[in-house]
């Protein structure tokens, strides 16, 4: 079980997963700047997280729903979470839905960070999850997504890879990839081509003088 101050954002393990650079440059780093694409995700999400709440007798929205979970060491804040009932006034099902700008990826990073906020709500309200949903803006509707073993453990895994580059304070090396660098907010503060090259040539470096120092030690044991 993790203490409050050890809790990682919900939100982190979405940057973890697209780049673990971009997590260590604004979370370990502060560093932080807008573009296009998140100003609109921040825009969107301002709309939907007001805390209000709509409901029926046996049903409940909940929206800008505040999480965690201890076990996982997770906190963060739900877009919306639906709520149903039994007569008896237990809950019977949860579906945690999450708001996003653009269209569906082809990559985990929306499903990642919907199951971890599974992992927050399982635990808030001891029950079992097998389902959640993503909202994307421009297609105007949900997707269902399968909380299935596969997800949770890849969910697992970036999490505990997030938690390992905040407990090691450590900034990964700079990696350019075109499909993602040219979309990132911190594409000038980052300077991946630039970094990225020098970190291949200290590299090459090190790897050399290693080379040459057992070529040495050859040579010398050669002599003797």
């Amino acid at each position: 079980m993790y203490g409050e101050d050890d809790l990682i954002p919900v939100s982190a393990l979405q940057h973890t997963l697209f780049c673990a650079r971009q997590y260590a440059l604004i979370h370990l780093e502060q560093d932080w700047t807008e573009n296009r694409f998140t100003a609109e995700g921040r825009a969107l999400h301002e709309r939907v997280d007001v805390e209000h709440h709509e409901s029926r007798r046996l049903f409940r929205q909940e929206y800008g729903m505040a999480v965690r979970s201890l076990q996982w060491g997770l906190i963060g804040k739900c877009d919306l979470v639906e709520l149903w009932f039994s007569d008896g006034g237990g809950i019977v099902q949860v579906l945690p839905v999450e708001f996003k700008r653009g269209r569906k990826k082809q990559s985990d990073v929306d499903r990642v960070q919907l199951c971890a906020q599974v992992f927050c709500l399982e635990e808030m309200f001891n029950i079992t999850i097998d389902m959640g949903q993503l909202y994307y803006l421009q297609e105007h509707r949900r997707t269902g997504v399968t909380i299935d073993n596969e997800l949770r453990e890849k969910t697992c895994q970036v999490t505990e890879r997030t938690r390992t580059i905040w407990d090691s304070g450590i900034t990964p090396a700079a990696e350019y990839s075109k499909q993602k660098c040219d979309r990132c907010s911190l594409v000038d503060s980052c300077m991946p081509k630039t970094f990225g090259k020098k970190h291949k040539d200290v590299e090459k470096y090190v790897k050399l003088q290693l080379q040459l120092t057992k070529n040495n030690c050859a040579l010398n044991a050669g002599v003797s």
